[in-house]
Formats: C-alpha cells, structure tokens, sequence
C-alpha cells in the first residue's frame, strides 16, 4: 500500500505527464477546435498538479519518515515512470487521425479519474475532500468537452 506522500506524488506525476503530453499533440495538430481545447487541458493540468503538490507539502514527514520519502521518489517512478497510465503504451505516430487522438485522451481522462476517486478514500479533511472533489468534476468536464468534439461528423 501506498503512503498519502506516495499518492500523492503519483497524481502530482501523473498530472505532469497528462500536461507533458497533451502539450505535444497541442503542437501536432492544426485543428484549431483541437488546438484550443488541448492548450486548455494542459493548463489544467498544470492547476492540479500544483494543488497536489501544495497538499503533498503539507503531509507531515517527521525525521522518523525520512526514509519514506526517499523510497517515495523511487516507488512513483517505478510505478508511473515517465507516463501516466492509459498514454503508456500509446504510439503517438501511429494514432490516424483526431478522433483516434481524441479517443486516447479520454481513456487518459477516465483512468485519472478513477485514480483520484481511489485517492479519495485517503483523505479525511473535509476541505481537501471538497479540493479534490472539484479536480474530478474538472477531470470530467475534460471528458465530456473531448466527447461533444467527437459528436462533430468532421472529426
């Protein structure tokens, strides 16, 4: 089992890789409907991941949990790695076209979700429930502009 530290140290990663990623297709593409809303999602990205950081400040690591935090780095790289869960395995250059695109980032959407809504039962202050409560209603938000892209016969 992972320590709050830990976990919280895989969704600061994970939202990392999420920005790191949307960011590239961002690049990629010359949609512009697509452009905005992956600008968009990486600069949510990088909200939450501060958020998670923040809170990841406040876990209380005394001297006795030192060495934690040193395997806490190594756990969360060996378990996250430099992707995030459902973008591991994803061949970027082989994706053919948007909606393909589109379609991998709400698996990576969905995924992120399901990992918060488990981070949930970790959490006992009501202030940081409601916090992270919001980043899932943002996660989903992300889900549901990515579908209505998808209801668009052009794609």
């Amino acid at each position: 089992m992972f320590s709050a530290y830990e976990i919280l140290d895989i969704a600061v990663k994970l939202e990392k890789t999420g920005k790191r990623s949307t960011a590239r297709q961002w690049g990629q593409t010359g949609d512009l409907s697509l452009k905005e809303l992956l600008k968009w999602m990486a600069d949510e990205e990088v909200k939450h991941a501060e958020w998670f950081s923040e809170l990841k400040g406040k876990v209380e690591l005394n001297e006795d949990h030192r060495l934690i935090r040193e395997m806490s780095g190594d756990l969360v790289s060996k378990f996250v790695g430099e992707q995030s869960f459902s973008l591991k395995d994803v061949d970027f250059s082989a994706i053919k076209g948007t909606r393909e695109l589109i379609e991998v980032f709400i698996e990576f959407e969905r995924d992120t979700v399901l990992f918060y809504e488990m981070l949930e039962s970790f959490i006992i202050d009501e202030e940081t429930g409601e916090k992270l409560n919001r980043i899932v209603d943002e996660e989903k938000a992300h889900i549901s502009k990515l579908q209505e892209l998808l209801s668009d016969p052009g794609i």
